[in-house]
């Protein structure tokens, strides 16, 4: 058989390893696969030297150290650990919402767009802004902010009173929801990483995606708005390889079905991963969720 026919076969073979068609292959190979990985990364661990595995085993010994510590230390814990959850809830947020092209929850919807809403409401109420206890104070799993159930005059006087009633401006409430939206926004980048890596990996292996004719197939079916997206969609495919840092951040910047696609095939263009992921980063995390959430305060 020549090289072409083996890699075709290979390809045939690959499509058909699912674990409905194939179960005890496909788990046996998944255990091959972990079996090398733990492997390789126990030889890399032993031929890189002791000093690596006495800085992990350092490093254990002090984050056990650290969480158990009592008295003054524990409220300092406490305080550490209160960030690092409000950290990972709204990151984990936000890759929720951008993972599984497209498919992905509404968080912002659900949940960041509300917070945004409460606080700003809350701040309208009370006059001032610095109703937080923390910057962690916020929305969270099984568990509302403390400001949103007190009462105003708990805070005291308004700061924003004038001769018309008071008038927050928008410069004041921004700063006190900008950490989340932009952690949000953090998970949201890296929820669009893996479309990248495996069109990425495609490319290396020498496939091609079949976007295109999918594309082709659907055409006749579109009509209206429909055809407008997909005329959308065929000059993303096209106009690939020209994709630059500054095409990539104006896509992340708007809200854009697309960037699934625009990820896919930088990744098969072989965009450098800094460059789309710092395009990405930027547009997501900072432009385009200050955009919404400048959106939901002029909508209040």
């Amino acid at each position: 058989m020549s090289i072409s026919e083996l890699r075709e076969k290979h390809k045939q073979e690959l499509e058909n390893l699912t674990l409905t068609s194939q179960p005890f292959q496909t788990l046996k190979l998944f255990i091959v696969a972990v079996v090398q990985y733990l492997k390789r990364s126990l030889v890399y661990l032993f031929t890189h030297g002791v000093w690596l595995m006495l800085l992990a085993i350092v490093t254990v010994a002090g984050v056990v150290l650290f969480l158990s510590s009592n008295g003054p230390r524990g409220t300092h814990v406490e305080e550490f650990l209160e960030y690092v959850r409000f950290v990972l809830w709204w990151v984990a947020l936000g890759v929720a919402s951008s993972i599984g092209l497209g498919s992905g929850l509404h968080t912002f919807v659900l949940y960041l767009g509300p917070h945004i809403a409460f606080f700003t409401i809350k701040a309208m109420q009370c006059g001032r802004v610095d109703i937080k206890s923390a910057i962690y104070d916020t929305i969270q799993l099984n568990r509302s902010p403390s400001w949103l159930k007190k009462d105003c005059s708990e805070f005291g006087p308004p700061l924003f009173s004038t001769e018309h009633g008071i008038q927050v401006p928008l410069t004041s409430i921004l700063p006190q929801v900008q950490v989340e939206a932009i952690l949000w926004g953090l998970g949201t980048a890296l929820g669009e990483l893996p479309p990248y890596f495996i069109s990425r990996a495609a490319s290396i292996s020498g496939e091609k995606i079949d976007a295109a004719d999918e594309l082709d197939a659907s055409s006749t079916e579109d009509n209206g708005v429909a055809s407008n997206l997909n005329n959308m969609k065929r000059w993303l495919l096209s106009h690939a390889q020209y994709l630059n840092f500054f095409t990539i951040l104006i896509l992340a910047s708007v809200p854009n079905p697309l960037f699934d696609l625009a990820g896919i095939m930088c990744g098969q263009f072989g965009i450098p991963f800094w460059e789309f992921f710092l395009a990405t980063l930027i547009g997501k995390a900072i432009v385009k969720t200050h955009i919404q959430a400048c959106s939901f305060f002029l909508s209040l």
